[in-house]
């Protein structure tokens, strides 16, 4: 029930964060609501739905819990760390994609979080090394090439 309660809460912050993210969006002056007004709409939702969803577990956490919700919810995050390591990891991606541009940026996301999720043997490195450097520069060359699509690339 911990995880749930904690799962919700983060689920109403980051729809919050995004719903204020999507605020930012530029409108233009031929259109009534906007280019944020549809994503405002669905993380309005997820956020309304989140708090109800977190008032529906705290109701159902009996009194006597409540006085163990600390060790439980450390416990819990004991057991999640990959979960938080990978969202951190793509934090720190989301970040240094405008300083190291996309491709330098993937290549190091993809590599450091296949080499925290894969067995560490010399082979599974050297595969994780090398699935790296195709997806971040071949994604770079594709959009280029075939689309026609700058991605990011970096003040470096």
């Amino acid at each position: 029930m911990v995880a749930r309660l904690l799962s919700y809460a983060f689920l109403l912050l980051a729809s919050i964060a995004l719903f204020i993210s999507a605020s930012g969006i530029a409108t233009s002056r031929f259109e009534k609501l906007g280019a944020g007004a549809f994503p405002k709409i669905i993380f309005g939702a997820m956020a309304i739905v989140s708090a109800i969803a977190i008032i529906d577990a705290l109701r159902q956490i009996p009194r006597h819990a409540y006085g163990d919700f600390a060790a439980q919810a450390v416990a819990w995050a004991k057991r999640c760390y990959l979960v938080f390591v990978c969202l951190g990891a793509l934090t720190a991606y989301l970040l240094t994609i405008p300083v190291l541009g996309f491709s330098i940026a993937s290549l190091i996301f993809l590599f450091v979080l296949q080499v925290i999720l894969m067995p560490r043997t010399p082979k599974s490195i050297a595969l994780a090394a090398v699935v790296a450097v195709v997806f971040s520069f071949g994604l770079n060359w594709l959009f280029a090439e075939v689309f026609t699509v700058f991605l990011p690339r970096g003040v470096l």
